[in-house]
């Protein structure tokens, strides 16, 4: 059987100093559940997809679905979850309601992923 390799330091000495500054800047569990929730939502492909052609452009429903060879069933659906996550907003022009990026932390949070990755 192959030994697995456990990452740990080589000897036991906890740097007080740093864990307490952290513990001191580390929000609470609330904020790091709604951090976490906010990462799933880009854990979707599908979600991926649709922000980044907002990144592009302001779309409506039949614009995205047409681009992503989606229904516009399920590309409804899925701005739901984005606009609860606000991370995108709606504007209604007549019967239309078209859909943007909600504002620029989305923008930088798509714009740095793609940096991210293409290096």
């Amino acid at each position: 059987m192959d030994s697995v390799e456990i990452e740990r330091c080589g000897f036991l000495c906890v740097h007080e100093q740093t864990v307490e500054r952290v513990l001191e800047q580390m929000p609470d569990d609330e904020k790091l559940y709604d951090l976490a929730e906010l990462f799933k939502v880009f854990g979707d492909s599908t979600r991926v997809k649709i922000l980044y052609a907002l990144f592009e452009a302001e779309l409506c429903v039949c614009d995205i679905a047409q681009l992503l060879g989606l229904t516009q069933s399920a590309v409804s659906h899925q701005l739901r979850v984005l606009k609860a996550s606000r991370l995108v907003k709606p504007r209604k022009d007549g019967k239309t309601v078209f859909y943007s990026l909600a504002d620029d932390h989305v923008r930088t949070l798509i714009a740095q992923g793609m940096e991210h990755i293409n290096e």
